[in-house]
Formats: C-alpha cells, sequence, structure tokens
C-alpha cells in the first residue's frame, strides 16, 4: 500500500504522518498538491476536532497538477496545473451558502498533503502567470475578501474603504482588489511597518491601531467597513462609518459577541452584513478580475511541509504580512 506525508490533526494533536494514497472514484481526481496556504481556520479546527482519534488531514488552500482522473471526467486530463475551491458543493452565487455547504479541511481530509482526492467540480485552471506557492494561497483568503467586497459591500470607484487590521491574508487581497477598481483604502495596524507595507501595495493612508480614529479620519467619508476582528473593534469600526455605509463582518479574531446600541444604528441607517468564502460563480469572477490585473498575492513566508508546525506558530503569532504557505512538493 503506498502511503503519502501529510499533516493530521490525531488524538488532540497536530503531527507529520504517512497516510495511505488517496484514488480516484468516478467524477473524482486525484491531485500532486504542489503547495499550500496556511489560514486561521486551520488554527481553530484542533479545538473542534477535539481528542477524536482518527487522523484528519487538515487544509483549504492548494495549487498542484493533475495525476489521475476517475470515470466520468471530462473538464480535466492528467498533468493539468490546477488550483483547489475550498468551498464545497456551493456554485452559484445566492444572499447564503446552501445546506450542503463546506469547506475543505474538515469533516474532508484537506489539502496539506502529497496528494488529495476530490471531486473535479472543485478544481479551477491554474492562472499561468502565478508560481505554485502563489496559486497554492488564494482561494480561501482571495474568495472570501472578493464577495465581502463586492456581493456583500459593493464596493465602486470612488468610494473609501476601511479595514480594520492590515496584515492577514484577506486584508492584503482586499486592498489590491479596491485598489483596481479606483477605491480609496484606509487601513489600522500597530505596526509601523505593516503600515508601510500596506502603503506599499496600494493603500492611500495607513494609521494606527490605538489612535484616536474619529480624530485621525474627521475629513474621511468611510462608506464601507470590512471587519475581521469583532469585538474589540465593532464600534470603533461602526464609529467613523459614514450615515447610510455598509459593514461587511467576515470573521472574528477577538470576542464573538458585541454590544452596540440599536437607537444610534437605526437613526444612522446603517447597513450591516455577514460575509463567508463564497460560490464557485464568484471565484470564477475573482480569478477573472485577478488576471485582469496580473494581481498576486502578498506572500510572507514560505515553510517546507515538514515544517508545517512552525507554519501554524508563525501565523498564531500574528507577526505577519500576507499568506504563510507550505511547500509540498516541488
Amino acid at each position: 500500500m503506498n502511503r503519502v506525508k501529510a499533516f493530521v490533526m490525531e488524538s488532540g494533536e497536530l503531527k507529520l504522518k504517512e497516510m495511505e494514497e488517496p484514488k480516484t472514484k468516478p467524477r473524482e481526481v486525484v491531485v500532486s498538491i504542489k503547495a499550500a496556504g496556511v489560514n486561521r481556520r486551520d488554527l481553530g479546527l484542533i479545538k473542534r476536532y477535539g481528542d477524536n482519534p482518527e487522523a484528519l488531514i487538515i487544509g483549504s488552500d492548494g495549487a498542484g497538477v493533475v495525476e489521475s482522473v476517475g470515470a466520468d471526467v471530462i473538464d480535466f486530463a492528467t498533468g493539468d496545473a490546477v488550483i483547489i475551491n475550498p468551498a464545497l458543493r456551493w456554485y452559484g452565487n445566492s444572499e447564503a451558502p446552501p445546506p450542503e455547504f463546506d469547506i475543505l479541511g474538515m469533516p474532508d481530509h484537506g489539502t496539506f498533503a502529497e496528494k488529495i482526492a476530490l471531486p473535479a467540480d472543485q478544481l479551477e485552471k491554474k492562472p499561468r502567470y502565478l508560481n505554485w506557492e502563489e496559486a497554492g494561497c488564494l482561494a480561501l483568503p482571495a474568495l472570501t475578501g472578493y464577495r465581502a467586497l463586492f456581493t456583500k459591500g459593493q464596493l465602486k470607484k470612488g468610494d473609501t474603504l476601511f479595514i480594520p487590521g492590515a496584515g492577514s491574508g484577506v486584508a492584503t487581497f482586499l486592498i489590491q482588489f479596491a485598489k483596481n477598481i479606483g477605491a480609496r483604502v484606509i487601513v489600522t495596524s500597530r505596526s509601523e511597518e505593516k503600515q508601510q507595507h500596506a502603503k506599499d501595495i496600494g493603500a492611500d493612508l495607513a494609521i494606527s491601531t490605538d489612535s484616536d480614529w474619529l480624530k485621525e479620519l474627521a475629513d474621511e467619508k468611510i462608506d464601507l467597513v470590512i471587519d475581521s476582528v469583532g469585538g474589540a473593534t465593532f464600534n470603533r469600526s461602526l464609529e467613523i462609518l459614514r450615515k447610510g455605509g455598509r459593514i461587511v463582518i467576515f470573521g472574528a479574531t477577538t470576542e464573538d459577541n458585541v454590544d452596540f446600541n440599536l437607537r444610534k444604528f437605526f437613526y444612522g441607517q446603517y447597513q450591516l452584513f455577514g460575509s463567508t468564502m463564497g460560490s464557485r460563480e464568484e471565484l470564477r469572477a475573482m480569478l477573472a478580475h485577478m488576471e485582469s490585473h496580473e494581481m498576486r498575492p502578498i506572500i510572507d513566508k514560505i515553510f517546507p511541509l515538514d515544517q508545517a508546525q512552525e507554519a501554524f506558530d508563525h501565523l498564531a503569532s500574528g507577526n505577519q504580512f500576507g499568506k504563510v504557505v507550505l511547500n509540498i512538493s516541488q
């Protein structure tokens, strides 16, 4: 029996382990993974999976080469360079995901392995101008940002976007997407280095997270806030949003629960939206957008699969600017 190297959760621990090599089934393909992006979702899975003794390969993002195809697969062939769509079974754009939607990497085996078997309809052709590390880390954060920004946030040319926190993978995509269409972008960070990095990739203004936002932004008209921080920034973000403006929430890296003044909210005619991942339709629109601008993911650091734990620790530290990537097999 052939084996593949993988990074798994097992009995409450993260570890490298050899797993059974996946085989194709009808309408499935096996992809030899070249690179895979590490996301904050991966950091939280260990708590959700608990002490389950069955080894589960984690990881949602990845890119690689089709190694074999099962029966009834017509859109892909052996040797095709592909990226993996981590949004499972969500095809057409809709107000919310369908009941069958899930994210690759739990409960299904994910991408932190030398090979993965999955339905062929979860693949897209790799943009030729991207290298493997760039292609392997973009789908989840870029799709999340694209839906939050355009489907939910309805950002348009001339609008001003405010992003609390400048260093996350999603934030770096948001900055670039917004600048591509001619929007103004304002970000925050406690790190002066991250503030400068944000400006280097297009942000018009970067301010300290610890500053007085109302004072700093007194001359700005904020049309849209996209916030993934949660309780620590929600009310501060709401304070600087123009009346009638939109706020889109796609995560909560601090507190999940937020108290806010309902009377102030409805008098201000604010609009609040939740957003999660995105559909295949949006993924394809996002890839077309990226290709038209030859836009590239911002990569902070690349680790070999053998150092997956170090990659997790680096992401958990919050010191990164952009994506943390695993080099699986090059």
